[in-house]
């Protein structure tokens, strides 16, 4: 989980406080990663908190591979082992360019052939994520881990599953065995299309929740799935809540009794 607008001393509390097993920590927001600590302080501050940081996030656009790119994967690799983060995120082109046949699965395969090498010197593994959007230049998981497959490189490459990303790209298969972690966000608005959907509509999951977190949930523990589940919610509503943990623990609760529910 990550709460953009909260100290990062007042986000461990509230992980802990949660029963968080660990958190993400990102490096996209307005405001410096780990509020300007030295990465191995940070790193410290959470194990002190009983916590593991679980991913640091992000590369982007990491399948247009270039000298800048290169250099921003590395600098990530190098912060992801000063502070113990287990893993790194790799975010894919998501403007609407690249997205044709040929230029998308070779973009691909260069950057993930780059970046190989990168995280087995650095005992790391890096989550690759697929965008839902139309726009995006890797929708689906299915390409991606075919492409892993493909490369012998499940070792140091896992996939995200994104429950909106899921729903938005249509749904599918959800290779629980290949997913390095899962994010939850739900979608309330009775009136938006899906195709409309951005990430400012991802809220916390309840009763309202037009993604099918539950069924996805559910699918995902039958495969065997037993990693990481980290929400991830965009939507300024969320990140105003006066008392967010009271909110998310309302939403974990919502999301295991139903799941629960439908297994009995």
């Amino acid at each position: 989980m990550t709460v953009p607008t909260m100290p990062f001393g007042d986000f461990l509390k509230l992980a802990r406080g949660l029963d968080c097993m660990g958190v993400e920590a990102r490096n996209d927001l307005d405001r410096p990663l780990f509020d300007g600590m030295d990465a191995a302080d940070a790193g410290q501050m959470i194990r002190d908190h009983g916590l593991r940081l679980v991913g640091l996030s992000q590369v982007y656009p990491f399948n247009s591979w270039s000298d800048e790119i290169e250099a921003e994967t590395r600098a990530l690799i190098d912060m992801a082992r000063a502070c113990g983060a287990e893993t790194i995120s790799l975010i894919p082109r998501n403007d609407g360019t690249q997205t044709g046949n040929g230029e998308r699965h070779a973009n691909l395969r260069i950057a993930l052939k780059a970046i190989r090498p990168m995280l087995e010197d650095a005992g790391l593994v890096a989550l690759v994520e697929p965008l839902g959007f139309p726009r995006s230049s890797l929708r689906s998981k299915q390409e991606l881990v075919e492409t892993i497959e493909a490369l012998d490189a499940g070792a140091v490459f896992r996939i995200v599953h994104d429950t909106f990303h899921h729903a938005l790209a249509g749904g599918g298969p959800i290779f629980p065995a290949e997913t390095g972690i899962v994010h939850v966000s739900g979608v309330a608005d009775p009136s938006l299309p899906t195709e409309r959907m951005e990430d400012a509509d991802r809220g916390l999951v309840d009763e309202r929740d037009r993604l099918g977190n539950v069924a996805q949930f559910r699918a995902l523990l039958e495969a065997g799935y037993d990693g990481p589940v980290s929400f991830e919610c965009f939507s300024p509503e969320v990140h105003r809540l006066s008392d967010p943990e009271t909110a998310l623990r309302a939403s974990f609760d919502f999301i295991s009794s139903h799941v629960s529910a439908k297994a009995a």
